[in-house]
């Protein structure tokens, strides 16, 4: 099955590369879950408008990506959340929330997709998380995370 992505999708590509995958799984979870639409002549045009909002998101340069990775991990990242007795939070951290805070400490607007949170944040205390800043570049950002 020929698709083009519309999102970035780990092990397969970039919006607006044209890939070929299984039927199921391109009918099963990329479609369905919007990171893909089925290719045809019609839509082959709209490739170049998808790959110029890429480039319009996307870091310049490995320069400018090594220059937001400093930023990041120059900064410490505190989010306050209601917490229970023994630190326990009561729901967990999400991307959106690390993304606001970052922002709101002066740091760089980054996509929340670019974030890696690798287990669940649901304590308080110090956390490390991953932003994938450019293919080659990768920040590592230090949350505190605070009983409000």
């Amino acid at each position: 099955m020929k698709l083009i992505l519309t999102h970035e999708v780990a092990s397969l590509g970039a919006p607006g590369d044209v890939v070929d995958v299984k039927d199921g799984y391109g009918r099963n979870f990329l479609v369905p879950r919007g990171l893909a639409i089925g290719w045809t002549r019609g839509t082959a045009k709209q490739i170049d408008s998808i790959k110029k909002a890429r480039e319009v998101r996307d870091v310049r340069d490995l320069g400018h990506a090594e220059e937001i990775k400093r930023q990041l991990e120059a900064e410490a990242v505190t989010l306050r959340a209601r917490a229970g007795s023994g630190g326990r939070l009561f729901g967990a951290i999400t991307v959106n929330d690390i993304v606001n805070a970052v922002k709101a400490g002066g740091g760089p607007d980054i996509d929340k997709r670019r974030i890696e949170v690798g287990n669940p944040i649901k304590t308080t205390g110090a956390h490390e998380v991953t932003v994938r800043v450019h293919a080659d570049v990768v920040a590592s950002v230090s949350l505190e995370v605070v009983a409000d």
